[in-house]
């Protein structure tokens, strides 16, 4: 009796002596069904959506189905590990990126993690993928230009910061080159770029990314790659992650350029995201919340007002089209959350014009007023003349022989504009270069040069500009308009350049 009275006591100050000593509580749950990258795991009551979780191994996963005695998540690795019965912890950190300077000019996973080969990213500082677009009140209107050098894109369809412009066209349309054209031109200028490449080669984002060094583009540039080889989860979270590290130098009031090449890939990883969770599928095996996950994303860009700091994000976002079809079931989604798209037309493509943008299907409705004064000014000239052109040409084909003097130059004129819009590869022009240029092709300085030397004497006119008439240049950049007093040097310069050039 006295043995058990001494157990009892011992017990009640052994719990006298832990009275208040804190209790860790960890939430765990046990896989039930694996398979196919998708953990369906029994517990983990206390998760939250996009939460990430601890496998066995140090696999992360992430939470994506919430059910009442059930969760469904994503395995971000390798999942061979993975087997029935293992115990799965939550983390409690939503999914989240490094963010700050020091991931500019690197080469990430969707993950944040580096693979260029150049050592970690050392970040103090990390944001959660997914956050609440800027409300209404929180933006302000697009006013300042966003250069992409091409001049096609420059005098029709501007682009303005903090707008959201789709690239929409056929596989190798040169969608991809606008977009590493545009980075490239930023060179040396305020704006920050991101390179969002989604389900590509391997090889072509190391293709990309050794361009964009050559260039010296990538001292301004982050690329975030989910190859195709990657899993399919880590495809689905790319261009969150890009935005998110895109929101940090926006809240700090500097400009951000993001790219996402492609969400038409995008859409297709998550279609495969949600039928492997069991998702109801819609309308080609979609998900009923596909417009929902691109909306979302595209609607944080935005210019922020200035109580906020002015930053903004600039949106171009690429979708392939199938045999020129924007009636299908994301390119319609994309084109009506966008604010205008750069359709580019395989026919064009094939006949050498390059970029093959259709001038006449292409739109942007917020960047003209955007645009710079000096290129309003012979832009609205530029789409009228390219018009009239085209509706020129089709009338014309059957013989030019009884057209009057005026309409035989105008298709004369129509001819050496369309070859000045023509534009080679990472050769991205100034914004006071292309002023000029199409100057002198709008009002008939050109109209004496054979079409087939249209681009050699465009080429020597910039040189000749450069070299004796920068003040020109200078004032065209720094008042972005053309006045008067510019005006009459300009045309006294051109006349000068076409006596020796034309002789």
């Amino acid at each position: 009796m006295t043995t058990r009275g001494q157990d009892i006591a011992s017990v009640i100050k052994k719990q006298i002596e832990e009275y208040g000593s804190s209790a860790s509580m960890v939430n765990v749950g046990v896989v039930t069904e694996v398979g196919d990258a998708i953990a369906n795991i029994h517990g983990l009551s206390g998760v939250q959506l996009t939460e990430l979780l601890e496998f066995p191994g140090g696999v992360i996963g992430m939470a994506m189905n919430l059910e009442e005695d059930s969760v469904s998540a994503v395995i971000l690795g390798d999942d061979k590990e993975i087997a029935e019965g293992n115990e799965v912890r939550s983390t409690g950190r939503i999914a989240e990126v490094p963010v700050g300077e020091t991931v500019i000019g690197r080469v990430m996973n969707a993950l944040g993690e580096p693979i260029d080969g150049r050592g970690a990213i050392t970040s103090s500082e990390s944001r959660p993928v997914e956050k609440v677009a800027p409300n209404v009140v929180s933006r302000q209107a697009v006013n300042t230009p966003m250069q992409t050098g091409i001049k096609a894109i420059d005098s029709m369809i501007p682009i303005g910061r903090g707008q959201r412009e789709l690239i929409i066209g056929d596989r190798s349309t040169g969608k991809s080159a606008i977009a590493i054209d545009t980075i490239i031109n930023q060179k040396g200028g305020d704006l920050i770029c991101i390179y969002v490449s989604i389900g590509q080669r391997v090889a072509k984002v190391a293709a990309t990314v050794a361009q964009l060094e050559e260039y010296g583009a990538m001292e301004h540039t982050i690329v975030v790659a989910a190859n195709a080889s990657d899993p399919v989860a880590l495809q689905y979270l790319a261009p969150y992650t890009g935005c998110a590290i895109g929101e940090y130098f926006m809240d700090q009031g500097k400009d951000v350029l993001i790219i996402y090449d492609d969400l038409s890939k995008h859409a297709w990883a998550y279609r495969q995201l949600s039928l492997l969770l069991k998702r109801p599928p819609g309308r080609e095996a979609y998900p009923g919340d596909v417009f929902y996950l691109h909306s979302r994303l595209l609607e944080r860009a935005a210019r922020l007002s200035p109580e906020l700091g002015g930053g903004s994000i600039t949106a171009l976002p690429i979708i392939e089209t199938q045999a020129g079809d924007v009636s299908a079931y994301i390119p319609t989604n994309v084109i009506s959350i966008t604010d205008g798209q750069i359709y580019l037309e395989t026919d064009l493509f094939n006949s050498g014009t390059r970029p093959a943008v259709n001038v006449g299907l292409s739109v942007s409705r917020v960047g003209g007023s955007a645009q710079t004064r000096a290129m309003r000014k012979v832009a609205g000239q530029l789409r009228l003349d390219l018009a009239q052109y085209r509706e020129l040409v089709t009338f014309a084909q059957f013989g030019t022989d009884d057209l009057d003097d005026a309409t035989r130059t105008r298709l004369e004129r129509g001819q050496r504009i369309s070859e000045v819009l023509k534009q080679a590869q990472y050769v991205p022009l100034p914004m006071n270069n292309q002023v000029v240029v199409l100057y002198a092709a709008i009002n008939g300085f050109m109209d004496q040069v054979p079409v087939d030397t249209v681009k050699q004497w465009e080429s020597n006119f910039i040189a000749f500009m450069s070299a004796n008439h920068s003040d020109i240049l200078e004032s065209i950049s720094t008042n972005a308009d053309i006045n008067e007093e510019t005006e009459t040097k300009l045309k006294e310069a051109i006349e000068a350049f076409n006596k020796v050039q034309l002789a």
